[in-house]
């Protein structure tokens, strides 16, 4: 049994699905670039940029934490070890019979 998370999609969609922003983008840019004012085109050019960079973080940051605390570092071998110790470790089972018994002294 592995514990790695197997992805059945082929790495073309996930490719295509990423870039078909971009292109559309880009089209987009080349349509209009000619009728805007050169001074909003910039203005406009800026925050498209701040979008994608702040498009493309959740990926960036995706990658570190897994990196940083996935199942093959030294954090993630860890949790995985507690994890196995821990599911040894049973609360006792709580039974109000026994327990009232035991106060009034029968047991």
């Amino acid at each position: 049994m592995t514990d790695e998370y197997s992805d059945t999609s082929p790495a073309w969609i996930e490719h295509s699905t990423l870039t078909a922003p971009a292109l559309l983008g880009a089209a987009a840019g080349l349509l209009l670039g000619d009728m805007m004012h050169p001074g909003a085109r910039r203005g406009i050019g800026i925050g498209l940029g701040i979008l994608g960079v702040s498009a493309l973080l959740p990926f960036v940051v995706e990658g570190v934490t897994d990196l940083v605390t996935g199942p093959r570092s030294k954090v993630g071998v860890r949790r995985k070890i507690q994890r196995i110790r821990d599911a040894g470790i049973v609360a006792p089972e709580y039974n109000e019979v026994e327990e009232t018994l035991r106060e009034q002294g029968l047991i």
